[in-house]
């Protein structure tokens, strides 16, 4: 019975034993084989390897993905306007050299994100220094990301790291300034508004005299026309009384009388106290060319 359990125990040791020399690469990772403290070798191929046991040698795992650094807590940074600006970044970056990256940074990221953070800043810093707030802005805002992802390429070297991409997330004011930037900007927008009113009413006023103008021009023309023409007909009508009334002297005279009969004698109430011997009632007293005379009373 002994004979078994000291065959069992051994080969549950040689099963540890063997177990503790055998390791599996993944492709999402690197494997650093340590051999009494000291990298001994970097196996970047995934699969199934094999090692000396504890204490001899031990493996360390690092992740070969593509890693993000966020801003923790970014800073205001002066333009070339001496305008503050807070810039929320990122940084994608990924482990290319594993002996590099554990002698500078050691197995945990954290102590990579504590060194590269501030190298990050420092670069965005001497960037956005040289800009206007326009520039960072707008116009060269790629050219931006695109000069501290440069400047970042060398450091990262030392750390044994490869910068992936540079990415400006969000830029605002600083808080103490925001206040006065959004009254400059609601100054500008209301003189703008006001010089677009004084040009709207001043192009109104000119349109007004213009159409003013025209009336006038128009009113005096049709009047003109319109006198003209009277003028013409007057003319006519004259010529035509001229030769009406040249032809029988006696019926023009019969008719003008008449005629200043009918303009005087308009309402029923109309009252006139005339000589019945004047001249204006002779044509009532003879009844008109041809009638006999009325006899005189006695």
């Amino acid at each position: 019975m002994n004979r078994i359990v000291s065959v069992v125990v051994g080969l549950l040791i040689l099963f540890m034993i063997a177990s503790s020399t055998l390791f599996v690469v993944d492709q999402r990772q690197f494997a650093v084989v340590y051999s009494l403290g000291e990298i001994k070798e970097v196996i970047t191929e995934p699969g199934l390897k094999f090692k000396l046991p504890p204490p001899l040698q031990n493996v360390v795992f690092l992740d070969r993905r593509v890693q993000t650094l966020d801003a923790a807590d970014p800073r205001p940074i002066f333009t070339a306007e001496k305008k503050s600006l807070v810039i929320d970044w990122l940084v994608k970056w990924r482990i290319v050299d594993s002996r590099q990256y554990i002698r500078n940074s050691g197995t945990q990221l954290r102590n990579l994100e504590t060194r590269l953070s501030p190298i990050v800043q420092a670069a965005l810093n001497e960037e956005v220094t040289k800009r206007t707030v326009r520039a960072v802005l707008a116009t060269e805002r790629e050219k931006v990301m695109q000069d501290v992802r440069k400047r970042l390429e060398e450091e990262a070297k030392q750390f044994g790291i490869e910068i992936v991409d540079v990415r400006v997330k969000r830029v605002d004011f600083a808080a103490n300034i925001t206040e006065s930037v959004y009254n400059r900007m609601k100054s500008e927008r209301a003189r703008v508004a006001n010089e677009l009113r004084s040009t709207g009413a001043a192009e109104g006023e000119k349109i007004k005299a213009d159409a003013d103008k025209q009336r006038e021009i128009i009113t005096a023309e049709a009047y003109r026309d319109a006198q003209k023409i009277m003028g013409e007909g007057d003319a006519k009508a004259s010529a035509l009384y001229s030769e009406s009334f040249g032809r029988d002297p006696q019926f023009a005279q019969f008719y003008r009388s008449l005629d200043a009969y009918q303009r005087s004698f308009k309402g029923k109430g109309d009252v006139m106290v005339l000589d019945p011997s004047s001249q204006f009632f002779n044509t009532m007293r003879t009844g008109g060319p041809g009638a006999p005379a009325a006899a005189p009373k006695k």
